[in-house]
């Protein structure tokens, strides 16, 4: 049998167990080393099929800890604000949302906000089912959003939060790829050659500004969507 036939066995049947459900997301498929001594085959021709499986999206290397089945990708409207929390509860999936640092923004970052000061800085990462979704930096206008100086966002995120304590009335999204810094990449649980899907969003309210929130998904867990008619 042949490397490349092998190769796609070896992919073949690990599709199998993660299509039929006996591998489910976030479990960890066999290391390399057993897959070497289970098929009788070199370590290439193993490597081959798994990265095979995670460029379609099937599987999720992590460094260190080794290859999990992939969870499904979220998705969100590209014309929404949308509320990561309720939108992985809806999946069925535990959210959790882990507060880096909580402080009041410096002159920089006022400056890629485009936020007037006073301002709240707030960094986190959104997870689902343990995973990490998302690597976020939010600034808060506290001349808009007083509430927030003295809002602890320990358990709860601050977009969640902003949802229901300040309507927006404009926004704009700038949606791009980007690489992951090392210590982006630490907190996403991700590879630094990794590509990622980079957000950055602004709310007013009334034409005064109210939230800037930049957040990183690692390229394979999120999706934005849209639909639309002709000359809509």
């Amino acid at each position: 049998m042949s490397k490349t036939t092998l190769e796609q066995r070896i992919r073949s049947d690990i599709e199998a167990r993660i299509r039929s459900g006996a591998l489910r997301p976030g479990d960890r498929i066999p290391f390399e080393h057993e897959l070497v001594a289970a098929y009788g085959c070199a370590r290439a021709t193993v490597s081959k099929a798994v990265e095979a499986l995670a460029k379609a999206g099937l599987v999720e290397r992590r460094r260190k800890a080794g290859t999990f089945v992939a969870h499904p990708h979220v998705q969100s409207a590209v014309l929404a604000v949308p509320d990561l929390e309720k939108l992985i509860a809806a999946r069925g999936e535990a959210y959790r949302w882990t507060l880096i640092e909580q402080c009041r923004a410096s002159a920089s970052d006022l400056e890629t906000g485009d936020i007037p000061s006073p301002a709240l800085r707030i960094d986190g990462v959104h997870h689902a089912d343990g995973v990490p979704l998302a690597l976020e930096m939010r600034l808060i206008s506290l001349s808009a959003v007083p509430l927030a100086a003295s809002q602890p966002f320990g358990e709860r995120s601050p977009g969640a939060w902003l949802l229901e304590q300040v309507p927006w009335t404009e926004a704009r999204h700038e949606i791009g790829a980007a690489n992951p810094t090392p210590e982006e990449a630490a907190a996403l649980d991700m590879p630094t050659s990794g590509a990622c899907l980079e957000v950055r969003r602004w709310t007013w309210q009334s034409g005064a500004p109210v939230t800037y929130v930049r957040q990183l998904f690692p390229g394979g867990r999120y999706h934005l969507m849209a639909e639309f008619t002709p000359g809509a």
